[in-house]
């Protein structure tokens, strides 16, 4: 996985970076995490900008959202929870999972999207409630924007910050990333298993 993320940024620059950010919205365990840290780095050798980076990053980011708000704008509660009553079981949510997320969101909206885009295995699912419960396009790209330039520009302060130190990262990178992606799963299998004694 780090292989691939700096090969891609380092043959397409800033579109790479907007790229990698855009499918880690869509297909998350790419993570945030690697690709705008390794970008920072990238900008602290002279090979990207540094604004070029977070601008990239924030709209690669943003459009991923969007993507999901688009996908939570067709689909109804109604149908959602018929998806949830057939198959709760592998998606390891219940009605009343359902019920308490949508009361939270109703509640927090705007502050729930910004803060949401700031948190890891948060930031992506936030964006689906945001267009199910009907949440106005441009505040929730308003929110959206800053939640995601705030966190881009973090992580790639963090790498630029790191400069000549990154070549230590790839030590531990790919082991801490495999131990991410096993505790997704591990977690996804216990929630399985509680589903099933809960039923």
């Amino acid at each position: 996985m780090f292989d691939f993320i700096t090969s891609l940024l380092a043959s397409m620059g800033s579109l790479g970076v907007a790229a990698l950010m855009l499918i880690e919205n869509v297909f998350p365990p790419i993570p945030s995490e690697v690709i705008m840290p390794f970008a920072g780095y990238l900008a602290a050798s002279g090979d990207l900008s540094f604004i070029s980076v977070v601008i990239a990053g924030t709209i690669g980011s943003a459009a991923g959202a969007f993507l999901w708000y688009w996908i939570g704008t067709l689909v109804s509660e109604a149908r959602l929870r018929r998806l949830i009553a057939r198959h709760g079981r592998w998606l390891t949510i219940s009605e009343q999972d359902l019920d308490r997320s949508l009361a939270w969101f109703r509640r927090n909206g705007g502050k729930a999207v910004f803060l949401g885009r700031m948190v890891p295995g948060v930031r992506t699912l936030i964006s689906i409630p945001a267009g199910m419960t009907g949440m106005p396009l441009l505040p929730f790209l308003l929110y959206t924007g800053l939640g995601s330039l705030i966190w881009t520009a973090a992580l790639t302060i963090s790498g630029y910050l790191l400069e000549a130190h990154f070549a230590k990262v790839e030590t531990w990178i790919n082991p801490v990333t495999n131990v991410l992606f096993g505790s997704l799963f591990v977690l996804y299998v216990w929630r399985l298993l509680r589903h099933k004694v809960e039923r």
